[in-house]
């Protein structure tokens, strides 16, 4: 494979000193696309140094990859994650870089998913989301027995990315973190659902989720409706089992890399 070069820890947010890697390698050149891969954990968990199998893929195939940090919750609520990766796609269009600056795209796996395709909404840009979390306030309103509470079984610290949360559906835990993405505040959960968002200028997106894992295909479901409203194109791969995210990375990744060349020409 070829070698991959990676720069860690560049400060992309003087304010709040957020820092993201960046992976490139001979094949990226000024001609070149840019994919911004976010990490998952619920937005209160996780690093970008669990995505550093897949920035090496994305690099040595020829595309300029960035592997951000952003603010997690309890500490920082909904909006500051979102407002993170909004300011790191700023960062990256504005920068002085090696690639071609017009055609950026983002990937991610379980809250990362929900953060690529915030992106899509926001910038019309195209989006890969692995397992990622839309179904938010009418989840959460139409499971009112269900009681939220943390996972307690196992240390996600010391576990990669696709051994975490496989065990299928946790709607005690799906509760738990989503609610805590807001501290509790229903208003505020309606505000961080992504569906609302879908507009005519987004870009177009690419899901995978699992038939029975930690996150309900319903968000996949709705977003897919909203987004075919709106005359946005999308592509759904539903697969069957339990894995969450990252542990099907290999069943979806040819797919996303066609996804990432029929959509950056």
């Amino acid at each position: 494979m070829t070698d991959v070069q990676v720069t860690k820890d560049v400060i992309y947010d003087t304010v709040h000193q957020q820092p993201t890697d960046i992976y490139t390698s001979e094949a990226v050149t000024e001609k070149s696309p840019a994919i911004i891969i976010i990490h998952g954990g619920g937005w209160f968990r996780g690093d970008k140094s669990k995505e550093n199998d897949l920035a090496e893929i994305l690099a040595a195939k020829g595309y300029f990859t960035i592997v951000p940090n952003y603010r997690l919750a309890p500490k920082d609520l909904f909006p500051a994650s979102r407002d993170d990766i909004e300011s790191v796609f700023t960062w990256l269009k504005n920068s002085a870089y090696p690639f071609d600056h017009s055609k950026i795209a983002a990937v991610g796996a379980s809250a990362g998913g929900n953060l690529s395709v915030e992106l899509a909404l926001k910038f019309g840009i195209p989006a890969v989301s692995w397992s990622g979390i839309f179904d938010l306030y009418d989840w959460v309103s139409k499971h009112p027995n269900v009681v939220a509470e943390p996972d307690t079984k196992q240390d996600a610290t010391k576990l990669a990315s696709a051994q975490i949360d496989q065990d299928g559906a946790h709607d005690a835990f799906y509760k738990w973190f989503v609610l805590n993405y807001v501290d509790g505040n229903m208003d505020q959960l309606k505000k961080a659902d992504p569906i609302q968002r879908v507009n005519r200028h987004s870009g177009p997106i690419y899901f995978a989720n699992s038939l029975n894992e930690l996150v309900p295909i319903s968000g996949v479901q709705k977003m897919q409706e909203e987004l075919s409203v709106a005359g946005i194109a999308s592509i759904a791969q539903f697969i069957p089992g339990s894995r969450h995210g990252k542990a099907y990375q290999a069943d979806v990744l040819n797919n996303t890399l066609d996804f990432f060349t029929k959509n950056l020409q």
